[in-house]
């Protein structure tokens, strides 16, 4: 066959509407980050609350320089052998045009790289949330820059980059399932099986300090992740992104209600922290999945999201693994069940024609999922694992036993969440006493 012909009149040019759609949605996903702060911040107890901020805002310093530096060439570079992107055009972004455009998009380079940049700083900041209370603030600084460069920039390569392997395999991920969810998952599980449980782990209560500041965190995510999802298809031409817009409030709606009622019939309650933790487990299964299921599929994904990430959570205690704040059970899981079903939900009327075993596609879109989905793990857990004992055998990943009981948070930061110094009752605090005066000196007859 010939090879196709385009034509001048038909090459993209630059489109200001989908340009400023593009660095809002870029803008909204920077905003997760400090949500995910909020959000992981108030689960913890009071004196872990400034270092678990603190562990996904020095993402937002690392990955943004390395980002720069290397880490889009890696990513979205010119493929070598289907693992890694190279392209020393973009080492130090110092040659992209200021009107270049990304390769058949209406968007400039500049606007497709900082809109990934927010993934990328996103992903390790995810991890965190497993390692509360116990690991030293310059091992895991470390870890970010290691683990992005070893392990997030080629897994993005992998799955979004033209030539990366699971992308030719036809894996379909519209946001994240894989590379951002999966990948953050399965490290922190390989992670914490080096470093260990916290000290009182199953043994003393270790119960959320601020649940408002939870629910708060829940809703920066939420808010920031239509910014996530639907500007993963880099324009607002042709309604897909706006399909993706109504799975994402669908899935994570009914998620909520999945979660909520798992919880009442196990536990007997509706609790805040199981609304906030189904939220994001609907949010994280319908990333991958949004563009390919309909709003009907975007509930029955939400649902199953909400229910199995909660029976997830529990598996820590069961297995003996201490995911401080359910990354695994959230994030890992989650992000395999978005992935998966996708080859049973997809209509093939959204972002693609491929249609899954509901809808008469067969099973040939599910084995390409697995492939996508268990390819991403495995590499992640192991390379992850290897990382942490390798800073563990040289700088040591764990503060000290006594730091790790008095507070992290004094012990690496020299600060602390809340001053409590000023507090007291109203009257004590008002009172008004009289000096005393000193009392006269007795004379002592000789």
């Amino acid at each position: 066959m010939a090879p196709a012909i385009t034509l001048a009149a038909d090459a993209p040019t630059l489109s200001a509407a989908n340009t400023g759609f593009m660095l809002i949605c870029s803008a909204l996903v920077m905003l997760m980050t400090p949500g995910l702060a909020f959000f992981y911040g108030g689960m913890v107890r009071v004196k872990s609350t400034l270092n678990m901020l603190m562990m996904s805002f020095i993402s937002l310093g690392i990955v943004t320089v390395l980002w720069v530096l290397y880490g889009f060439s890696m990513a979205f570079g010119t493929d070598s052998g289907g693992i890694v992107g190279w392209n020393s055009d973009w080492v130090g972004l110092s040659e992209i045009g200021l009107t270049e455009l990304w390769d058949g998009y209406t968007i400039p380079v500049s606007v497709f790289l900082v809109f990934q940049l927010m993934f990328a700083v996103l992903t390790p900041a995810l991890i965190s949330g497993a390692l509360a209370d116990r690991v030293k603030f310059t091992a895991w600084a470390l870890f970010i820059a290691l683990w992005a460069t070893v392990v997030y920039f080629p897994v993005a390569h992998w799955v979004w980059g033209a030539g990366g392997w699971a992308f030719e395999l036809g894996v379909i991920d519209f946001a994240g399932g894989t590379a951002v969810h999966i990948n953050a998952g399965a490290a922190a599980l390989g992670v914490i099986l080096v470093i260990g449980k916290r000290i009182g782990f199953k043994k003393d209560p270790m119960r959320p300090h601020s649940l408002p500041l939870v629910m708060l965190g829940a809703g920066l995510l939420w808010f920031g992740w239509f910014g996530f999802n639907a500007g993963s298809w880099l324009g607002n031409d042709d309604g897909v992104g706006a399909l993706m817009f109504v799975n994402t409030q669908v899935a994570t709606g009914a998620a909520v209600l999945g979660w909520l009622a798992y919880e009442k019939i196990r536990h007997g309650a509706f609790t805040t922290l199981g609304a906030a933790s189904g939220a994001v487990s609907g949010l994280v299964a319908i990333t991958p999945a949004g563009g390919a299921v309909s709003p009907l599929g975007a509930i029955a994904v939400g649902v199953i999201a909400g229910v199995l990430c909660a029976m997830a959570v529990g598996l820590k205690y069961r297995f003996g693994y201490d995911d401080s704040l359910d990354v695994v059970g959230v994030h890992l899981v989650g992000g395999i069940l978005g992935s998966l079903l996708i080859g049973f939900f997809a209509t093939g009327k959204g972002q693609s024609d491929v249609a899954g075993l509901f809808y008469g596609g067969g099973l040939d879109q599910f084995w390409k999922q697995c492939a996508g989905v268990f390819g991403v793990l495995a590499y992640s857990l192991v390379v992850s694992a290897v990382l942490a004992l390798l800073l563990d055998k040289t700088i040591g990943m764990r503060v000290s036993e006594d730091d790790e009981v008095a507070g992290i948070d004094q012990a690496e930061h020299a600060e602390t969440a809340y001053d409590f110094s000023g507090a007291g009752g109203g009257a004590a605090r008002t009172a008004v006493t009289a000096p005393v005066a000193p009392a006269e000196s007795k004379k002592v007859d000789a």
